[in-house]
């Protein structure tokens, strides 16, 4: 065998050198050193479908599992892809007075620019400040770099263990993500990178443990207690991040954070939407995957942490993939007759869609529990589900899925019964949060002035369909705002801010932290949550 014909979903087809596949190389590793690289998010550990791919014999196989030798043909579909640019939230809301006192020394025209960074597990952004105006010159956004190692922390966690993989890690950030990203935006600014004078970075504690090549497997352990979580001052060289024309004594400075699982992120976010100010309570709410959720009331901050999962992002889901090119992004579903119109990002037909992003399925389960298609538990009506047009039922070993697009044979995407269940469990963990913060602070959902709805996931949720799933349980629309990311928004601040940075270590010590775990009835709510209202 000289070549693997791999064939994309556009249609595409091209040969690869196959004359040094062996027994021992996965077909993902493989096809990642042949310029095609895969959604391997559970870090090569076959425990999700993120790189399945189609072979020659028809069946689906999950890449980082089975050996290149042999294969001939693989059809990779584009939602096992991760040569493509994602959705990234750069935009933000900002809801408090700032000064203009910047944190780092400039001179106009020679080092007058700044970079605020958010590190997120998914995705990074960086931003160019203007330290003369604070003015912000130019955004750059993509993907961590480091989601080859796993979708989440834990799997990252997890291979940390290894000191070498740790230090692939953080290479991973600072000499394949951070670069070309502040080049991006230097050159979207006009300005080159040794006019820089510093940076600002925030993130979780996991991404921000990886970035300085501290070990973060107590994170992964109880009592989860991190190796720092105060805000720490340092260089691009005490970091490793090295670009041309960038001087590596550039000062670096990384946000403070709360806990193990509520990081710097979260302080940026409850300072730059300016909750801990509001005379009635309010709640911050960042989605992703970790929900992360914190309740202001008479003053007091209390926040907890609950294990989402991946599944926001399209991780675990038969068609789930994250926001980009291709995704199915909205849903809008009527029965009598059934009619299902989608809005997909790129503007291309539903036949063609590459995947179903996270926002689309939290419309598929408000939609279809309205039109009585979905039970309480989740599962398909029967009578309902027997009157749908053939087309659009698809039924495999025991589990129901309905076809988006109608027709017939194999393909199109499709939402199934146990995509359903993933969903509803990582909808259960934020309502349950939620639930247990305001019974923790004896106040009820209305008596919350803002939700703030924080993170990438949030600026493409339907905020109705959220509420009637449960997934914001008990508000009404009037009070959700929906305010960007709020991570980058608290970075930018405390660039041209430098008293912010003492504001959030009194965040940072000052906020109560609820182990979910361990409160009384939480268990109980979270069942609760699983059920569809």
């Amino acid at each position: 065998m000289s070549a693997i014909t791999v064939i994309l979903d556009d249609g595409s087809r091209h040969e690869i050198d196959a004359s040094d596949a062996t027994a021992t190389r996965t077909l993902a590793g493989y096809l990642e050193a042949h310029g095609f690289p895969l959604n391997t998010r559970c870090g090569k550990r076959g425990i999700c479908c993120g790189c399945e791919v189609e072979l020659s014999d028809g069946s689906t196989v999950k890449s980082c599992q089975i050996a290149a030798m042999g294969v001939q043909s693989v059809n990779i579909p584009g939602r096992s892809r991760m040569d493509h640019q994602p959705q990234v939230g750069e935009t933000f809301r900002i809801d408090i007075p700032t000064a203009h006192q910047p944190i780092f020394e400039s001179v106009e025209g020679v080092r007058d620019t700044a970079f605020a960074i958010d590190l997120g597990t998914t995705t990074v952004v960086v931003m160019l400040i203007d330290l003369t105006t604070g003015d912000i010159l130019a955004r750059a956004g993509g993907f961590n770099e480091q989601i080859r190692f796993g979708d989440n922390v834990l799997t990252r966690i997890d291979a940390a263990r290894d000191p070498a993989i740790l230090n692939d890690l953080q290479a991973a950030v600072t000499k394949a993500t951070f670069p070309p990203l502040i080049a991006s935006a230097c050159e979207r600014a006009g300005r080159s990178p040794g006019r820089l004078a510093g940076g600002v970075i925030a993130g979780n504690t996991t991404m921000l443990h990886l970035l300085v090549g501290e070990d973060p497997t107590p994170l992964g352990i109880a009592p989860f207690t991190p190796r720092f979580i105060a805000g720490r001052q340092l260089t691009c060289a005490d970091i490793r991040l090295a670009i041309d024309g960038l001087n590596t004594p550039l000062p670096i400075h990384l946000l403070p954070g709360i806990a193990a699982f509520i990081g710097s992120d979260i302080v940026a976010g409850i300072y730059a939407t300016g909750m801990m100010y509001d005379q009635q309570p309010s709640l911050l709410v960042d989605i992703g995957t970790n929900g992360e959720i914190v309740l202001q009331h008479e003053g007091q901050l209390t926040t907890c942490a609950t294990a989402a999962g991946p599944a926001f992002e399209g991780g675990g889901l038969r068609c789930g993939t994250r926001a980009r090119d291709g995704a199915i992004s909205r849903l809008e579903l009527t029965l009598d007759p059934c009619q299902i119109e989608a809005e997909i990002i790129g503007d291309i037909p539903l036949s063609r869609a590459a995947g179903v992003c996270g926002s689309a399925y939290i419309d598929f389960l408000a939609e279809a529990r309205e039109a009585g298609l979905l039970t309480t538990s989740g599962r398909f009506d029967p009578s309902r589900w027997n009157s749908l047009p053939a087309s659009h039922r698809v039924e495999d070993d025991d589990e129901r899925a309905l076809r988006l697009a109608g027709q017939d044979g194999r393909g199109g995407m499709v939402v199934s019964e146990v995509d359903i269940a993933v969903i509803l469990q990582a909808k259960a963990a934020i309502g349950a949060g939620i639930d247990i913060l305001l019974e923790a602070s004896g106040i009820e959902a209305d008596q919350v002035g803002k939700v703030y709805l924080a993170g990438g996931f949030g600026m493409h949720l339907d905020v109705s369909h959220a509420i009637e799933i449960g997934l914001l349980p008990g508000f009404n629309t009037e009070q959700v705002e929906v305010v960007g990311n709020t991570s980058l928004a608290g970075a930018m601040l405390a660039t041209i801010d430098k008293s912010t940075f003492k504001e959030m270590e009194e965040i940072r010590t000052h906020t109560r932290v609820i182990e979910l775990n361990s409160q009384e009835g939480f268990e109980d709510c979270y069942i609760d949550h699983l059920m569809l209202p």
